[in-house]
């Protein structure tokens, strides 16, 4: 479930980096669309670094790396 969550968080962060990326090019520069697209793309991020940070002090998540 918490990996679905992310998957989630991370494809929401996509689209609205997309949608900024449109909102850059199309908008004209009286415009706030960019930047609640940025606000948006921000909280998100945090929201996903917060869940992974979770997952990993739940035990939820554990690294498979060797070293």
């Amino acid at each position: 479930m918490l990996k679905a969550a992310i998957v989630l968080l991370l494809i929401a962060t996509l689209i609205s980096l997309f949608s900024g990326l449109f909102f850059l090019v199309k908008d004209d520069s009286s415009s706030h669309r960019l930047l609640r697209s940025l606000t948006v793309r921000v909280c998100l991020a945090a929201l996903t670094v917060g869940l992974i940070a979770w997952g990993f002090f739940s035990g939820q998540l554990v690294s498979h790396a060797p070293w």
